[in-house]
């Protein structure tokens, strides 16, 4: 890959990585408004379209799904014949705005392996990355699935946390296996939805740097609730300023 900044965010479940991912975004977009960005939503859940106010139509698993079925009904010429489209069905499946583009992953639903397919589709997926200056990444709990199902390498691995026990256990966990994995050149942590000062003392992130403490915002709650796009959201909200603190500590912008 190029010079290109791969910003993968991780973390259990429900502690606001994609609300920060798609900050990036924005972010990104309003700090470097020449740069291409590419928004990639590895959760099934398909959340960051929504974050984004993108509408996902056509996910790399649908590419995924296809083949499969193809393999499984005996069509091993109609396979090949998916495979070699592949490229082109993920490029027509990235959605691209004014300020960025967008590629969602998808639901996984096939049992098997079909280990070579993940492979191909991954290498696509990188291939395609290299034609952008920013790539953000929002992935499910842990790092293997961005690994296996997305890209091999990132280059600014951003762990997101609450202040429980359990969410820093998960983002310590998480980070030995992507430093085991030799996934990434830059790792931090964000802990997110903090009430008070008093909590700050009592975070043991271990070797982990934190990158930034951000308050808990009532205004990203409702939005979140209304599914409301995080890009109309007030320049002054606590959320974008503890995440640009965070971003330029770990040499994102």
């Amino acid at each position: 890959m190029k010079d290109t900044k791969v910003i993968a965010f991780s973390g259990k479940g429900g502690v606001g990585k994609t609300s920060l991912a798609a900050l990036t975004v924005r972010l990104l977009v309003e700090e470097y408004p020449e740069a291409r960005v590419l928004a990639i939503d590895a959760d099934p859940a398909v959340g960051l379209s929504t974050a984004l106010g993108v509408e996902v139509t056509h996910t790399v698993d649908d590419v995924r799904k296809k083949f499969i079925e193809t393999v499984e009904k005996g069509k091993k010429k109609e396979a090949i014949e998916v495979l070699n489209e592949a490229h082109y069905e993920i490029t027509d499946s990235i959605v691209e705005t004014e300020r960025f583009a967008f590629l969602a992953i998808g639901r996984p639903e096939n049992a098997g392996c079909y280990c070579s397919v993940n492979s191909f589709l991954k290498e696509t997926i990188s291939v395609l990355a290299e034609q952008f200056d920013y790539v953000v990444i929002d992935g499910e709990a842990g790092i293997e699935q961005v690994n296996r199902r997305v890209m091999e390498k990132v280059t600014h691995l951003i762990l997101v946390s609450d202040a429980s026990k359990k969410g820093i256990d998960v983002i310590r966990t998480i980070r030995d296996v992507a430093k085991e994995l030799g996934m990434y050149k830059k790792a931090g942590a964000i802990i997110n939805r903090v009430k008070n000062d008093t909590v700050k003392g009592m975070v043991d992130t271990g070797d982990i740097e934190v990158l930034s403490f951000i308050q808990e915002d009532d205004v990203l709650g409702m939005m979140d609730i209304e599914g409301r796009s995080l890009l109309n959201m007030d320049e002054k909200a606590l959320v974008l300023k503890g995440l640009k603190d965070a971003l330029v500590q770990i040499n994102v912008i």
